[in-house]
């Protein structure tokens, strides 16, 4: 049979094939040495024709959420493998520390959506990542706090002065203690920042080397519960905007049809999330590594449901990228419209119900 297409052998296959037959050489060739040379044959052959019993080759990467969220029910209920296997995707789940590593992920081609707050796109588009918002959500200030050790002397924003402040670079914890500051008539440069992923920061923050931490669930539940650390304030009265899903702009571009499952999935478990309190936390304990009881209690400090992108909503995120240039944290102004697509584009795999949900 003659193949379509060139087969090159590589040189130690070669090789072994050529001792096989100086072992045949003086050998009769019976029938079942014919069978054990063609098995062998396809055996060297099919990782070289690239043959698998598996035929969806196409692989969508998505961000895994470890926090209370639709997005961690979504892969927990595995009902987006089956809504995407007609198109021939399948979702594969990646872990990253917090938002701006994901966004670090699309210049190298590793994950195709992400998932991240405010912050994140804007310092991801100031370093020319070819980035595309999707979709957003309401604010999720309840859920972000600011943590002092459990026997800091600290009561307020204002006895922070000076003192050391742990956040992730470009993310929620970092955009809110800017807020928080400014409501406090300080500045980010009246404290000492102290710039850690969450997994290093939990770290130092714990052995009582950084005098607050601003940080997300479920950190701040488990520092609580562990007494190591206290609740200054939450972000419910400072953040004024919302999360983000954001991809690349070859991928919106190629792949609207994969995004329009994706939401529809998405609002699915979005909606099943608000009712079933409960079952999300039955659902999501070993991913979160709470204990149910909290989980239900924590369920309030989330607010539910996809928007979709308006104008008003590139409006305010052009006024957080404009506050990062102006705190000289940015190196260069940033234009957020030029990773919006049109209406038109959006309308192609924004649920209809989401749209008409918020006007």
């Amino acid at each position: 049979m003659k193949l379509p297409f060139e087969v090159i052998v590589p040189l130690p296959l070669m090789q072994g094939w050529k001792e096989q037959l100086k072992s045949w050489k003086h050998s009769r060739i019976t029938r079942r040495t014919l069978l054990f040379l063609a098995a062998y044959c396809l055996v060297l052959l099919l990782p070289l024709l690239g043959c698998s019993s598996d035929h969806t080759t196409n692989v969508v990467r998505i961000v895994r959420s470890r926090q209370l969220n639709p997005l961690a029910v979504l892969e927990k209920q595995g009902t987006l493998a089956k809504a995407l296997k007609p198109l021939g995707f399948t979702p594969q789940w990646l872990e990253f520390a917090a938002g701006p590593q994901e966004l670090e992920a699309f210049n190298a081609n590793g994950l195709d959506i992400a998932s991240t707050a405010e912050s994140p796109p804007v310092f991801a588009q100031a370093a020319d990542t070819p980035l595309v918002y999707l979709m957003t959500t309401p604010p999720q200030g309840k859920a972000v706090s600011l943590l002092v050790p459990v026997n800091s002397p600290v009561k307020s924003i204002a006895d922070l002065k000076g003192k050391s402040v742990a956040f992730q670079k470009a993310s929620i914890g970092h955009y809110l203690l800017v807020k928080a500051l400014e409501k406090a008539g300080l500045k980010l440069n009246d404290v000492k920042s102290v710039n850690l992923p969450p997994p290093d920061a939990n770290v130092v923050f714990g052995e009582g080397k950084v005098d607050a931490w601003f940080i997300w669930e479920p950190y701040v539940t488990r520092a609580v519960q562990k007494n190591v650390g206290r609740v200054l304030l939450d972000g419910s009265k400072l953040q004024d905007t919302g999360s983000f899903y954001t991809t690349t702009h070859a991928f919106a571009k190629q792949h609207p049809e994969v995004l329009k499952v994706f939401f529809e999935e998405l609002q699915k478990a979005d909606i099943w999330s608000r009712g079933h309190r409960q079952e999300m936390a039955q659902l999501l304990a070993p991913v979160t590594r709470l204990d149910v009881p909290t989980l239900e209690i924590m369920h309030s400090k989330y607010d539910w449901g996809l928007r979709p992108i308006t104008e008003e909503v590139i409006q305010k995120q052009q006024e957080v990228a404009d506050m990062w240039y102006n705190l000289k944290l940015l190196p260069k102004k940033v234009d957020v419209r030029k990773g919006f697509l049109t209406p038109e584009e959006y309308t192609e795999f924004t649920p209809k119900n989401v749209i008409a949900s918020n006007q």
